[in-house]
């Protein structure tokens, strides 16, 4: 069928029901049902014959249909077994489609993406459930196999994705998905386009895998530990939130770690930038070094 069959609310309605299928929340089902969102979606993401692309929670197919009208292959792993007949059908005329039922937070990626998109430039595009968004993303960037991650989230995922430091939307989120890419926000996408509505505002951001990380570091490990301890208590200065991410060291001894840095002992952890939570870090592996 195409995208805009697809698209279409009395066709999703019929279909959906000649099979019984009922949305389920708690798996964030929201079809779109704007045909030109998922068509600007595949513009964005540059898909073309020499692409393989991933795609998570395909629903009824309208974006895996505009997908497959672009790339080389297309493989979209789907969760619930109730769609199994649907998309057998909404998608039987597209060859380069496979369609693989299971969870993709418990799929090898890697394995995924050398058994059957060998040969293409391995991408992801997807309309995310929104109630798995953040640890999908961090899978797929964890992966390292994908290229470009082009995927619409909620916007206010989307925007802490994308923050710089110092403001609301910046934490130790955003700057595990700057460690591994860089953000470009790229469109919103209101309520009206989904089938249920959802009461938030979504966004389409792009995620291109950086060569070398933005900073260089002794230890990245520490520093993620570093970074999660900064903002597990966002409120508190640095020197006092490290305290408690790192038992093992005194105060005097975090203080001085921070502070070598030319840091103020009063800054907020999310005021720094990657660099410096890199020089933190690299401060307290010496301090830890002389214990």
């Amino acid at each position: 069928m195409t995208v805009r069959q697809l698209c279409d609310p009395e066709t999703i309605r019929k279909i959906l029901g000649e099979h019984g299928f009922r949305f389920s929340k708690s798996k964030g089902q929201n079809f779109l049902i704007d045909p030109s969102v998922p068509l600007r979606i595949v513009e964005e993401a540059g898909i073309d014959a020499s692409t393989g692309v991933v795609e998570v929670g395909p629903g009824i197919g309208c974006l895996t249909s505009a997908l497959a009208g672009a790339a080389g292959k297309v493989v979209s792993i789907e969760l619930d077994e109730t769609l199994r007949p649907v998309l057998a059908g909404t998608l039987a005329e597209y060859e380069n489609v496979e369609v693989v039922f299971g969870d993709v937070l418990k799929t090898d990626l890697n394995a995924l993406v050398r058994e059957k998109l060998d040969g293409l430039r391995p991408v992801v595009a997807a309309n995310l459930p929104y109630n798995i968004t953040s640890p999908v993303i961090t899978a797929f960037l964890e992966a390292g196999c994908f290229e470009e991650i082009t995927v619409m989230v909620q916007r206010e995922v989307a925007r802490r994705m994308d923050a710089k430091a110092g403001t609301a939307d910046y934490g130790a989120f955003t700057l595990m998905v700057q460690w591994y890419a860089e953000t470009q926000l790229l469109f919103d996408v209101p309520p009206h386009c989904f089938m249920p509505a959802p009461k938030v505002v979504s966004s389409v951001i792009r995620l291109r895998r950086r060569q070398t990380p933005p900073a260089d570091v002794q230890d990245e490990a520490l520093l993620f530990r570093t970074i999660r301890a900064a903002f597990n208590q966002r409120r508190k200065t640095l020197v006092n939130a490290l305290g408690s991410g790192f038992g093992e060291l005194t105060k005097e001894q975090i203080t001085a770690a921070v502070t070598s840095c030319g840091l103020d002992e009063r800054v907020r952890g999310e005021a720094l930038t990657m660099a410096q939570f890199a020089a933190v870090s690299d401060a307290i592996a010496r301090t830890k070094k002389l214990c």
